[in-house]
């Protein structure tokens, strides 16, 4: 299914739009969203990543790019292949960001409509947690291929997990699946540990009828890596964690090719 849209050049090029979204925060979305695109990079593709989390953004600290100067810079930035674009490229995004809602709303409207973001087979955009204006504004303004839910396996993220499958239903976006984030640890003992639990993502996608995309295991250089502005999956190629953000990207691939546009019903759980 192709999202770029002649009504508007600036996506024209760009094929498949991924909304990469959670219901609450704190289950490492952001994250996810970087090491996916990423991922889908190492899968050959042309990848772009947009953060639209206008409050906090984290795509600029997970990328290693600090804030720039507008009048130089060309937007979106290049970092690893990537086309990159975020709030927190801004000098003044460091000082904190007070802005009303519908405000949120003009910034990812102005990144989705005057950013050029050229050719792209993947555009992934770092929703924020909720289900808000940022989310309300992309389906409007984009024809976006579908979203992925992120959760933890605990039931209160999966609550909230069901919130933002219902949001994305009701505004006719495809969800292409849910990812397990967190699913487990794997300690020095070669045993398999489920701190968080284990399985609410999977329950949740059957009971929703979308497709599971996979687990993430807990490794602590997810978020070392991500500190160090380089993503895990770049880094440690070969952990559990970088072979489970490729085969999602390889999921997200083939659930984007079969993506349906027709209206979804309403997820009652």
């Amino acid at each position: 299914m192709e999202s770029g849209s002649t009504a508007n050049p600036a996506l024209a090029g760009v094929r498949n739009i991924i909304a990469v979204a959670s219901g609450k925060g704190g289950v490492g979305k952001s994250t996810v969203a970087a090491n996916l695109a990423i991922a889908l990079q190492m899968h050959g593709q042309k990848v772009g990543l947009m953060d639209a989390d206008i409050y906090g953004p984290s795509v600029p600290m997970m990328m290693g790019v600090g804030p720039v100067d507008p009048q130089i810079a060309n937007f979106p930035i290049e970092k690893y292949d990537l086309k990159l674009m975020s709030l927190g490229f801004l000098p003044d995004a460091t000082k904190g960001v007070l802005l009303r809602g519908p405000m949120v709303g003009k910034w990812v409207t102005t990144f989705l409509t005057q950013i050029n973001w050229g050719d792209l087979d993947f555009l992934v955009i770092d929703m924020p947690p909720g289900t808000g204006d940022a989310q309300l504004t992309l389906c409007q303004v984009a024809n976006v291929t579908g979203a992925v839910i992120v959760t933890t396996p605990q039931d209160v993220s999966l609550l909230d997990a069901v919130k933002a499958l219902n949001m994305f239903n009701q505004l006719r976006t495809p969800v292409l699946g849910v990812i397990e984030n967190m699913s487990y640890f794997v300690g020095d003992d070669g045993k398999r540990y489920e701190i968080f639990r284990h399985g609410g993502g999977k329950r949740l996608a059957a009971e929703a009828n979308v497709a599971f995309l996979g687990e993430v295991p807990i490794d602590p250089r997810v978020a070392e890596c991500g500190d160090a502005g380089e993503p895990m999956i770049r880094r440690h190629t070969e952990s559990p964690a970088a072979k489970a953000y490729l085969a999602l990207a390889g999921a997200v691939m083939d659930a984007a090719a079969n993506a349906k546009t027709d209206a979804l019903p309403e997820v009652v759980l």
